[in-house]
This record gives structure tokens, C-alpha cells and sequence, in this order.
């Protein structure tokens, strides 16, 4: 296995020299239209030659070929799951959606790339309320989140409860692993939801109940104190992170809930970026697919802006740390 990763690791090497450094960004944030942009990255060697030039095709174009290329290079590919949990819950939420309400939309338009499990199984599990063929993580809270919708109507509740279960499994999948890069990432990735969570619902007023429901124990911080926190609004949750590890997002909330999601993505790029030097173990290569994550994230907030005619200035301040 060590051969396995010492070769993947040389692979992934030359593939870092394509990842889109400050620079770059800034080439693509310089074109005037979406449109603009678009070629630009067609350029670049983005995207699929055989589908349409949209935002879309080519942003899961890209995401889709990340994961074939680690697939070519680890056989084992569950050592990556803390990664992919959170899309397969992403397609349970739209696919048991979708069948509460009977429609027929495209199923490109909600379903992501990069789970575990391909969308259309989630689906037919859906429609036959038969969840035996998830994985164990998934396959209680899907049925408790369709029953709650199915006798509630509320696709709100349901989605606290997919999103805790997301939580949790990612917690579980990161806490397993035998690398630290990937126990980090789980830790800081459940913090940053919890943190995100409660000041939404302080937002929107939501109780004690709902609150405790919706967030994910997490090491670090105080899940009784964050939850009270949350009723007093942003600056009761971002008293609460004082005096913990996570005490900088609390200057982050205090500026802008912009300020604070750049926040979140910056320190776990801050943090693979040692994996760089451990040529022997799979850190480089998770290194490279929260750097391709980031790299992609970024691109699509450039694509979003320039849809949506930002100015450059509230689309550079929104976007983050590069890899590379």
C-alpha cells in the first residue's frame, strides 16, 4: 500500500502545477462576462468538449474529474468518504423531495456529483421508501426523514435531520481514519456547521429545541452554550467561541456571514498545506482534493458574480485562500 501511495503522490505532484494559484483567479475575475469566462476556462482545459459551455457542465465536469483520477490511483476509495458523505446526503434530501412533491424536473439540476453512491439509487430508494441498499449511516435517517415529511410536510424538519446525520457520518468517517489531515478536516468541517446553524437560527428566531436538534456534537466547543448562544442572535454565538480554538471565527461572524464562510475554507486550506511534505502516506492526495474543492468553489463564485454583474471588488473580498 505504501508503493500505492508513493506513486499517487508522485502523480498528484504534477498535477498541482495545474491548480489555478492567485494569479490565475485573478486572470478569470478580469474577463467582463460569464460568457468570457467560460472560455477562459475551456482554455484551461476545463470542462467536457462533448456538453454544452454552461457554469454547471463545467464545474461538475471538474468535480467529476478529480475523483476519477484519485480513483485511478487508490483502489480503496472509502479511505475518502469524509469527503463525499455530504454529497450523498445532498442527493437523499433532493431525492426524497422530489418524490414528496411528484415532480419531474431534471435531475441534473439537484443531483451533485462525487458521492459515494450514484443519485439514481438514492432515488429508486426514495420511491420505494426502501433504504436497505444505503449505507448503515444513511439508512436510518432517511427513513426517519421521510416519515417526518411524509406526515409532517415539513421539509425543513427533514432537513435538520439529514443534515445532523451528514454531520455525524463525517464526524464518524474523519475520526476513523488513521490520518490526521483527515480527522482535522472532519473536526473543523462539523465545528464551521454547527457555528453556520446557530446563527441562522438565531436569525430566524427559531427555539431551544429546534436548535438543540439541529446541531452536531462536536470537541471544542460547548453544545449547550451554543445553543443558548444562538437565541441571543450572531454576537452571543461569536461570544461563545471565545476563549476556544475557534476564537478568530468569532471575528469573522462579527464582520460579515461572508467573512466568516472565507474564514472556514482558509484554515483548512491553512492546514493541508503541510501534507505536502509527507510523501508516503495519503495526506497529499486529500490535500489535492480540498485544493481542487477550493479551487472549484472559487471559480464558481467568480461565474456566479459575473452572472449576476458583482463588482469585482465584493467577488475578490468573498474569495479564498488558493493552494498553491
Amino acid at each position: 500500500m505504501g508503493k500505492d501511495y508513493t506513486y499517487a503522490v508522485a502523480r498528484i505532484r504534477g498535477r498541482e502545477l495545474s491548480l489555478f494559484g492567485g494569479p490565475v483567479m485573478e486572470q478569470l475575475l478580469a474577463c467582463k462576462t460569464c460568457e468570457e469566462a467560460l472560455r477562459f476556462l475551456a482554455d484551461k482545459g476545463w470542462g467536457d468538449p462533448d456538453k454544452a459551455l454552461t457554469a454547471e457542465n463545467i464545474l461538475d465536469a471538474e468535480t467529476e474529474k478529480t475523483w476519477n483520477l484519485i480513483g485511478e490511483m487508490v483502489k480503496d476509495m472509502s479511505v475518502f468518504d469524509v469527503f463525499r458523505i455530504a454529497d450523498d446526503y445532498h442527493n437523499l434530501k433532493a431525492a426524497l423531495k422530489l418524490v414528496y412533491v411528484r415532480s419531474e424536473i431534471d435531475r441534473n439540476r439537484v443531483f451533485v456529483t462525487g458521492g459515494r453512491i450514484p443519485p439514481e439509487i438514492i432515488e429508486k430508494a426514495a420511491r420505494e421508501r426502501d433504504f436497505s441498499s444505503l449505507p448503515e449511516d444513511m439508512e436510518k435517517a432517511a427513513q426517519e426523514a421521510q416519515d417526518t415529511l411524509l406526515h409532517t410536510g415539513d421539509g425543513q424538519l427533514c432537513d435538520i435531520i439529514l443534515d445532523r446525520a451528514s454531520l455525524e457520518a463525517v464526524y464518524r468517517a474523519g475520526m476513523d481514519s488513521s490520518e490526521e489531515v483527515l480527522k482535522r478536516y472532519a473536526q473543523l468541517t462539523v465545528a464551521a456547521a454547527d457555528i453556520r446553524i446557530a446563527v441562522r437560527c438565531g436569525k430566524v428566531g427559531k427555539s431551544l429545541d429546534f436548535i438543540e436538534r439541529a446541531l452536531a456534537p462536536c470537541p471544542g466547543i460547548d453544545m449547550e452554550a451554543l445553543a443558548h448562544g444562538a437565541l441571543g442572535g450572531t454576537e452571543s454565538v461569536a461570544a461563545c467561541l471565545e476563549g476556544t480554538e475557534y476564537a478568530q471565527a468569532a471575528e469573522a461572524l462579527r464582520k460579515s456571514p461572508a467573512a466568516f464562510e472565507k474564514w472556514c475554507d482558509d484554515l483548512i486550506i491553512e492546514e493541508i498545506r503541510p501534507q505536502k511534505y509527507n510523501p508516503f502516506t495519503l495526506g497529499p492526495l486529500a490535500a489535492y482534493i480540498l485544493a481542487r474543492r477550493n479551487e472549484i468553489k472559487c471559480v464558481r463564485m467568480i461565474l456566479t458574480g459575473r452572472q449576476n454583474e458583482l463588482p469585482d471588488n465584493v467577488i475578490r473580498e468573498r474569495l479564498r485562500e488558493m493552494y498553491v
